[in-house]
């Protein structure tokens, strides 16, 4: 094996935390990966032998790429807005099949899906500036130390610790996660039970499996009329008829470590959707429903691996109201 060869195997064994890391900042995967290649590009060409500690500067390069094309975004007027506005941006699921209860994924989804970092998170991630999510991201999740974060945003130790602070702050004041259900059995439950009732048309048992301050967010992309941010259970349930004459077949499936749904047409997905769910009840539903993202997230065989490892998936027929 030559000195390259040597290298790439090194790189790969950093390759998940890396994507993890980009996936967090960014939201997107497929920016994700483009900033871990370019981490590739920048270590091919450095000169790697002087690098002490490998990981930590690829995780340094990662987060100056990441920095850049937040703050790229944010020219371009491409920013989600506040997630208290009018938002309906949903960052890109990861989807996988769900079967008996356990999550089938390799070693880079598994990264990917640590610490059931949800939809609603990234969402919640989408309102800090750049610079507070790199801190926030990088320290809080990766454990990186501000000493490490404060050269990348150009700030001293101090500063950068107030970015994360500040970021940490909005975080806990906006995430609907903290004391969320991790137990995937009773996610399980819930959702099941979420799509029976809305399959039915059972509106009292969706009322009861609802937070009253439930907050559904639907991203439809350029697709008129489908992209919406409906607050309160009651206007949740309201909304539902609307939603199941556009629902198709659904899933269950596991959404960025989560029991969600796919729903399916024509062997295509139609939808995504992520359950935040806390005390029994549902907290926050993100779906997807763009089209044009969806053909690039959710493949064939992710399509075929969902709905093998949940064959009862919509066997009334009666389309779900989450579409």
């Amino acid at each position: 094996m030559d000195g390259r060869d040597l290298l790439a195997q090194r790189f790969e064994e950093h390759r998940p935390r890396l994507k993890a890391v980009a996936y967090r900042m960014l939201g997107s995967l497929s920016e994700a990966e483009d900033a871990v290649q370019e981490a590739w590009l920048k270590l091919s060409r450095a000169d790697h032998e002087r690098v002490e500690n490998l990981g930590g500067w690829l995780t340094t390069v990662v987060g100056r790429v990441c920095l850049d094309l937040l703050r790229s975004r944010k020219q371009r007027g491409e920013q989600p807005l506040d997630v208290q506005g009018a938002d309906t941006h949903v960052p890109d699921p990861e989807v996988g099949p769900l079967r008996d209860g356990r999550d089938v994924v390799d070693p880079e989804q598994e990264a990917l899906l640590a610490d059931s970092v949800g939809l609603a998170l990234l969402v919640v991630l989408d309102t800090l500036s750049p610079a507070e999510r790199l801190a926030f991201v990088l320290h809080d999740m990766f454990a990186v130390p501000f000493e490490d974060i404060a050269p990348i945003v150009e700030r001293a130790p101090a500063a950068t610790r107030q970015l994360a602070s500040r970021a940490r702050r909005r975080v806990r004041d906006a995430d609907p996660e903290p004391g969320a259900d991790t137990d995937r059995t009773r996610q399980r439950e819930v959702v099941e039970a979420f799509l029976a009732a809305a399959r039915k048309g059972d509106f009292d048992a969706l009322l009861e499996l609802l937070d009253p301050g439930v907050v559904l967010r639907a991203d439809g992309g350029a697709a008129g009329g489908l992209s919406r941010l409906v607050r309160g259970a009651t206007a949740v349930v309201a909304g539902a008829r609307s939603f199941a004459k556009l629902a198709p077949t659904t899933y269950l499936a596991l959404v960025n470590g989560k029991v969600g749904q796919i729903a399916v047409h024509d062997g295509k997905p139609f939808s995504v959707g992520e359950f935040t769910v806390r005390d029994g009840r549902i907290v926050e539903i993100n779906i997807l429903a763009d089209q044009d993202r969806l053909r690039d997230l959710v493949d064939a065989r992710t399509v075929a691996a969902v709905t093998s490892a949940d064959p009862a998936g919509g066997a009334d027929g009666t389309p779900p109201a989450t579409g």
